[in-house]
């Protein structure tokens, strides 16, 4: 076994590495861009080594910088993680080239499955079903358009060497695709450094299905069952189980063995994912992920198998642990996966500081997989994911309950998060049904993207009882004189009950409440009608709201005016207003195109002075990899550009702004 390992990745798989390793006593290495310098996996490991700028490609793509960072520190081996430079061959040669073992499949194997049009060719030779489509060299648009008339709409176009949905759009009619390629093909160049698709007939109601395969260097090859990975938003996974609801075995046997075929024709060694779609009675090959996957946590419940150990056994040249027929499914496992982003918004992604952010520790049957500690930021650099959220149970619906209670006591505040979809999610009929697909969301967007509900009356009186106590903590105004009724900051009135008055916005409507001060708490004069209001401290941060006889935990953090109440598993966004502060000068003008999402400007299509229409493209934009046309909201004229190719802009920034919309 290896002595020490260098983890080329950073986050939550860097941690999940490190936890591995420390178990079996080997020593890490992290290695870290300037946004890092301060994450979680650079405390954790062993040894830490600078990599260079925030940018990947200044820093965790850099190969000679890894390698060199690996010798430095004298690591034997390194582990890719997933993403960045996982699936690059030509990094798993120089590996060899320097002496290092790479913990991943062979070179010849990566490129061989690197190639979504490649590997659908071999498997078409293997005889493995695939769905009809487009997988040739020929890139040209004539032939694109030609291939797409021939297999019909609603058509699928993929990145040929990408994965986690980057390069991937759906297109309804023939009038969408020049745009659909365009924008494909920009977000696979930038993703993956090559803008090669491929065209697949779209299924209207698929299941997303996948193999975990395991080979070693002696031959020996298996598969850990199934994970069900259909629940997507932008053709990325957001919820996924093992095993996969309504898999029968003889499905499962089928499936199993074909993942295994796959593996075997490629000489593959160490983990790896064979995808499929299913849909009906049948299934049919998508892709093959040479690395280990995100949702590996759920496989490693159901079986009792740690994979990290398995690809480093594996990798240092030990035979499999385990052989197919030691290997079973116990119990059933679920994983949800934490995005700082905006359901409501297209699932812009979000940055910004964690300013709370708490788990449910030490829960039954809970794990959780992070990288993020509260304080640390979340920048348009890197995925947008925060946390692994996996609970796993004796059968799917105590994995269900076990989960829902996980996230209704999980806490965050800072970035907008998709923390309210996935308790949605959790709740909906057809998924407790397990009635699951890839257009889930979009299906069931009207109840799982609504808007968020106006705060209650409890929340209303949480944040109250925090500015109360906010108040009543101040020092005296005269510390000579610290009981003076005239220096105090709490209600306080001659010849008559003491009241004080608040604000509060909450969303577009306003709150003006009262507050009654009393001996034991106050009575508040809620939108609804008066309540008697109580809170005491409690041991962890938050405090007993009582309120008309109910009592329930409740938190309230504040940052200036703006208030998040944490309350019965919701986070609930209030800003307190003073009244006394002049009325703003600027409201929200019809003529001013804002960026939807903090990101970089790639290109600007307009200039100053240019009419344009309705729906013109006024420029594109990319964050975390994912690309979006900002378009003319109306017919007009083209005031002030305000932004250049290049310019990394913040959510709400001006771009553009318009004459005549």
């Amino acid at each position: 076994m290896f002595g020490t390992i260098l983890i080329a990745n950073r986050g939550e798989i860097a941690c999940r590495v490190i936890r591995t390793a420390r178990r079996l006593g080997i020593r890490t290495v992290a290695v870290y861009s300037d946004a890092d310098a301060g994450a979680l996996h650079v405390a954790m490991a062993d040894e830490a080594r600078r990599l260079g700028p925030a940018p990947a490609r200044e820093s965790y793509l850099r190969i000679e910088a890894i390698i060199e960072a690996a010798r430095a520190s004298g690591a034997e081996a390194i582990h890719p993680g997933y993403g960045f430079l996982s699936e690059n061959a030509e990094f798993a040669e120089a590996c060899a080239a320097a002496d290092l073992t790479f913990i991943g499949p062979p070179p010849a194997a990566i490129r061989a499955m690197g190639s979504k049009s490649a590997a659908k060719a071999l498997m078409e030779r293997a005889g493995v079903p695939l769905v009809p489509g487009y997988h040739g060299q020929d890139q040209s648009a004539a032939t694109l358009r030609r291939e797409a008339d021939r297999i019909g709409y609603p058509l699928l176009i993929k990145a040929s060497a990408g994965g986690g949905g980057k390069g991937m759009k759906v297109v309804e009619n023939a009038a969408g695709l020049e745009e659909a390629l365009a924008l494909a093909k920009g977000e696979a160049r930038s993703a993956f450094g090559d803008d090669d698709v491929l065209l697949e007939r779209y299924l209207t109601r698929p299941r997303h299905i996948e193999i975990q395969v395991f080979a070693d260097t002696q031959g020996n090859t298996v598969h850990l069952f199934e994970r069900d990975c259909s629940i997507q938003r932008r053709h990325q996974k957001v919820v996924e189980e093992a095993p996969a609801p309504g898999m029968d075995p003889a499905r499962r046997e089928a499936m199993g063995r074909a993942a295994c075929d796959a593996a075997r024709a490629i000489g593959y060694v160490g983990a790896g994912t064979v995808e499929f779609i299913a849909e009906g009675d049948s299934f049919a090959f998508m892709e093959m992920n040479t690395r280990l996957q995100v949702e590996h946590p759920v496989t490693e419940a159901i079986t009792g198998q740690d994979l990290v150990e398995w690809q480093l056994r594996v990798a240092a040249g030990q035979k499999l642990p385990l052989r197919q027929d030691q290997l079973g499914i116990g119990g059933h496992a679920i994983e949800v996966r934490l995005y700082a982003e905006d359901p409501s918004r297209d699932f812009a992604p979000s940055t910004g500081r964690i300013e709370h952010l708490r788990f449910p520790a030490g829960a039954d049957g809970i794990r959780i997989d992070t990288g993020i500690r509260e304080g640390d930021a979340v920048t348009i650099h890197y995925d947008p994911m925060i946390a692994k959220i996996i609970a796993e149970g004796p059968d799917r619906g105590a994995a269900l309950a076990r989960l829902a209670r996980a996230l209704a006591a999980t806490e965050i505040a800072g970035p907008a998060t998709n923390l309210p979809l996935l308790r949605a999610i959790l709740a909906q009929p057809d998924f407790r049904a397990g009635a699951l697909d890839t257009g889930f969301i979009g299906r069931h967007a009207e109840s799982l993207l609504a808007p968020p509900a106006p705060a209650p009356g409890e929340a209303l009186a949480a944040a109250i009882a925090a500015l109360l106590a906010e108040e009543a903590a101040r020092p005296a105004a005269d510390p000579s004189d610290p009981h003076s009724p005239w220096g105090t900051a709490l209600a306080w009135r001659l010849n008559g009950g003491g009241y004080q008055d608040f604000t509060l916005q909450d969303g577009e409507a306003t709150h003006r409440l009262r507050a009654h001060l009393r001996p034991d708490g106050f009575r508040l004069d809620l939108p609804n009608g008066p309540s008697e209001v109580f809170a005491l401290p409690l041991p962890d941060g938050r405090f007993a709201l009582g309120i008309d006889g109910r009592s329930l935990p409740a938190r309230v953090l504040r940052r200036d005016d703006r208030l998040t109440v944490l309350l019965d598993g919701a986070a609930h966004a209030l800003r307190l207003v003073d009244p006394l502060a002049p009325a703003g000068t600027e409201g929200p003008a019809s003529g001013r195109i804002l960026a939807p999402m903090p990101g970089k400007v790639l290109e600007v299509l307009v200039a100053s002075g240019q009419l344009v229409t309705r729906g013109a493209v006024l420029l594109v934009m990319e964050a975390m990899k994912v690309q979006m046309r900002i378009t003319a909201p109306a017919e007009g004229v083209v005031g002030a550009v305000r932004c250049s190719p290049g310019d990394l802009v913040e959510d709400g920034a001006e771009l553009v702004s318009m004459e005549g919309s």
